[in-house]
Parts: C-alpha cells; structure tokens; sequence
C-alpha cells in the first residue's frame, strides 16, 4: 500500500512562446488582457487573470536560451486559450473586431450544438484562440 503523502500541483500559469512579442501582446490586449506597459519590448511577460491564474510570454529566443532543441511547432494545435463573452452577440462583436483590426478570422460565429455561440480567430503566431458565450434561448 502507498503511504506517501500525495502531492497535488495546482494550475498556475499558461505560457505562450511567440515570436513577436509586441504583436502578440497587442493581440492579447485587444481580449482585455491587462499587461504591464512597456512588456512588449521585454523576453518575458506575464498578466494576473482574475481568479490568481496567470498568463505568460516567452520570445523564441527564450526558450532556446534554455531548450536549444526547440523548434518552432508545425501543424495543428494541441492547447487553445478560450475567452469567454457575456453574450452571444459579443462573441459576433469581438470576433467582428479583431477580424477589422486585421487578425485572422478560423472560424466565424456560428450556434454550435452544445449551447454556445463560438469564434476562432488565430493570434499572430497562429495559435487558435476562441471566443463563446452560453447561447440565447433564441436568436433574433
């Protein structure tokens, strides 16, 4: 029988490696995403979700400084961050907007059979990053 105490990590942090950190925090900033003025020109930045979870960027060039095999990824995406709207039609807005700015749109709004209005739109990495909300009980 295992009498060891049992340990259990808790979530913390997300990180991002990007390879352009200005644009990727503008991107980010765009979400609401509070981080530190003058972050975009720094290797490393993090913000403080509410609820204490934090999110953190890493430049290319970081994570080489301590990982030399890396390479950037190819292909799909494995992990996406999904942000959530307080409405169906924020999902159309906010997707609407980021679209504008000149962010690429995966996937526009649509109703999906489990109850949500949901968006992808890709960072400037590429990296898929949703946007829902519960849907409506109807749709005008």
């Amino acid at each position: 029988m295992d009498t060891a105490p049992r340990v259990t990590p808790r979530l913390d942090l997300v990180g991002l490696v990007v390879s352009d950190m200005a644009a990727s925090l503008a991107f980010y900033r765009r979400l609401g995403l509070e981080v530190p003025a003058g972050a975009e020109s720094a290797p490393h930045a993090e913000a403080v979700l509410p609820g204490g979870l934090r999110i953190a960027w890493d430049t290319e060039d970081v994570v080489r400084s301590f990982d030399p095999g890396w390479t950037r990824p190819t292909g799909g995406h494995r992990i996406e961050l999904a942000f959530r709207c307080g409405a169906p039609e924020e999902v159309d807005a906010v997707y609407e907007e980021l679209v504008t700015a000149g962010y690429r749109g995966h996937l526009k709004p649509w109703d999906a059979v489990w109850g949500q209005r949901y968006a992808v739109v890709l960072d400037p990495d590429g990296s898929e990053v949703s946007l829902f909300a519960d849907a409506a009980t109807e749709r005008a």
